[in-house]
């Protein structure tokens, strides 16, 4: 914690108490009721998300050959699987700020590598085009080094 003692602080100020505009503090409000609303239709999402998992997997299942996956089911499972904990990965980031009112920015590279994985793994290369490819790859190496140097860092 910084002190009086500090070149940083001016005699006197105290760095617990929050010295803001009463209208800013208000807006401040508004912003933390908007975070908590979209930390609600998160969950909401997520809970959906389970039961769209669950809806994937049973109509797989079920449909003929019974009880047998083909490569494109297991990889539409996976996509579903994936969206959901992306999902998670974004509810947690949302929390982290609630608690903090810091955005979590390693959090948020990693939930982007991981919702980029998520489009890697389930990619259909008859449909999709190299130029589309390449991009894709364009994006995966930067957050990675994103990633990697963020975590270097701290």
């Amino acid at each position: 914690m910084v002190t009086e003692k500090d070149d940083l602080v001016e005699p006197g100020h105290d760095l617990t108490k929050r010295h803001e505009d009463p209208f800013l503090e208000f807006l401040h409000r508004i912003i933390r009721f908007a975070v908590k609303i979209l930390a609600v239709l998160m969950v909401l999402v997520i809970v959906w998300g389970i039961g769209d998992v669950i809806f994937v997997l049973y109509q797989r299942i079920t449909s003929p050959p019974f009880l047998l996956l083909s490569i494109n089911d297991i990889l539409a499972t996976f996509g579903a699987f994936l969206a959901v904990l992306i999902a998670i990965e974004i509810f947690i980031n949302i929390s982290m700020y609630l608690k903090t009112n810091v955005i979590p920015v390693r959090l948020v590279v990693a939930t982007a590598l991981m919702a980029i994985s998520r489009k890697v793994i389930i990619f259909d290369f008859d449909e999709i085009t190299p130029p589309f490819i390449l991009g894709t790859a364009a994006v995966v190496l930067s957050l990675g080094i994103t990633y990697w140097l963020i975590s270097k860092k701290t």
